[in-house]
């Protein structure tokens, strides 16, 4: 079974439409309703970008879209006007549960230690202590 796919409706679409950046240089943007939708679905699914589903189009261009447009700070004006209370209203939450550590998280204040290799241990003398 497909799951089932978010898409703005025309009034959630015209709440935010005058959010978006105009007069913006170089090639033209991919239909921006399609994306959204797909950030949208994307923020609520919890899943990898990876594994945006293709009726939203590239999951590199959901990705980058919605990564640019963070870093610009966009974001916070689009979704205050989807979540607005009214008929149309969306509840959208952000999860943190799943965050993806730094790989030298694992060894503490001041990284890992550097261990001895089996073959220096065995030439070294018996430790009290491991």
């Amino acid at each position: 079974m497909r799951e089932r796919l978010f898409w703005l409706n025309d009034r959630q679409w015209a709440r935010i439409e005058p959010h978006l950046p105009t007069n913006l240089r170089g090639p033209a943007r991919d239909d921006d309703r399609r994306i959204i939708s797909g950030i949208v679905h994307m923020l609520q699914s919890g899943a990898r970008w990876r594994d945006c589903p293709p009726e939203y189009g590239p999951y590199t261009t959901i990705y980058n879209r919605f990564n640019r447009w963070a870093k610009r700070d966009r974001w916070l004006a689009i979704f205050e006007a989807l979540a607005r209370s009214g008929k149309d209203a969306v509840t959208l939450s952000i999860d943190s549960t799943s965050i993806k550590a730094h790989r030298s998280a694992s060894g503490g204040k001041g990284g890992s230690m550097p261990r001895r290799s089996a073959a220096r241990a065995e030439d070294a003398p018996p430790r009290s202590t491991r």
